[in-house]
């Protein structure tokens, strides 16, 4: 099966649909209840439910998943029926086979309960009409990349001690995500040092994004929260929260992380862990949503496309 621990969970819709067909009279026995077998209607609204329940047991790689709903419809033509079936979950991984499967599942029930009356019966038309969730939806367009910096804070990686790998996989990620990386640098747990760095990246290059790594623990060297704080304009506590909501699932040490988040100006900051698996975990947890940012940043509303009408580099000038 794929690994999924490392996708968040969001609410995750699929709606399907699947054809029979028959013989006019057979069509309308069928809504009418009148078969031999009794009422197919109600009987393949339950087959559907449970096939979308169960669709980790019939199909190998599906991985077993909470259903929270299954809504079946059925309408009718003369010579046709058609079974709608919509899912959803809050979990990490879609529900497309589940309502494929429950489509499925229903017009094989009705087909089953109707076959003695109908040998000209056929299935077809099985289609995911659509579906919803997963990070794919929380993808942001920009007319032009955003700008971002990358500072490490460590005394050792700053002496030469130690090699960094945390603030590396930072710009990996951030140019996955289609950002331009315009500076990286290693400096040691200092909070004016730390300062400096956010100012000159916000206020005079009006850098777009700000991430550093490290000093957010709670030994006597980890200041990076306390020389952040006081530059922020807004404070943003859900990303941090969301942070460690995330790594306390995979590690019970996420809960010791004094990460947080905010805006200076119009630069977007954010303080994470020093460790490569608090890194990892963080960057899994915030991005590509923690992005939406920038239509509030830069004026736009939360249903209007980032940056439609505006480049980044337009708006950051903005004081």
């Amino acid at each position: 099966m794929r690994d999924i621990t490392a996708k968040i969970h969001s609410l995750r819709t699929a709606t399907a649909q699947a054809v029979l067909r028959a013989l006019p009279e057979t069509v309308t026995r069928i809504k009418a209840g009148d078969l031999p077998k009794g009422d197919a209607l109600p009987v393949a609204k339950v087959a559907a439910i449970q096939a979308a329940k169960n669709t980790s047991l019939l199909i190998p790689y599906c991985h077993p998943i909470p259903v929270e709903s299954v809504t079946v419809d059925f309408s009718f033509m003369d010579s046709t029926i058609t079974v709608q079936v919509g899912v959803k979950t809050i979990y990490k991984t879609g529900v497309e086979m589940e309502a494929l499967s429950a489509a499925a599942a229903a017009v094989l029930t009705i087909y089953d309960m109707a076959k003695m009356l109908d040998e000209t019966m056929t299935i077809g038309d099985i289609v995911l009409l659509e579906k919803q969730g997963g990070k794919s939806d929380f993808k942001q367009a920009f007319a032009s990349s955003l700008r971002a910096a990358v500072i490490v804070m460590s005394d050792s990686i700053a002496e030469g001690k130690k090699s960094d790998r945390s603030g590396q996989m930072i710009v990996e990620r951030l140019q996955s995500e289609g950002l331009v990386v315009e500076d990286y640098q290693v400096i040691p747990d200092d909070v004016e040092a730390i300062r400096r760095l956010i100012l000159k990246y916000s206020d005079e290059e009006q850098l777009d994004l700000i991430v550093t790594t490290g000093g957010t623990g709670v030994s006597p060297r980890d200041q990076t929260p306390e020389a952040v704080e006081r530059l922020l304009d807004q404070h943003l506590p859900g990303v941090a929260e969301a942070i460690r909501a995330y790594g306390q699932e995979r590690t019970p040490y996420s809960m010791l992380s004094r990460s947080l988040a905010g805006v200076r100006k119009r630069t977007l900051i954010l303080t994470l862990p020093g460790s490569t698996g608090g890194v990892e975990d963080a960057l899994n947890a915030v991005f590509p949503a923690v992005l939406h940012a920038y239509k509030m940043l830069w004026g736009g509303g939360h249903g209007e496309a980032a940056s439609s009408t505006q480049e980044p580099s337009e708006v950051s000038t903005v004081q």
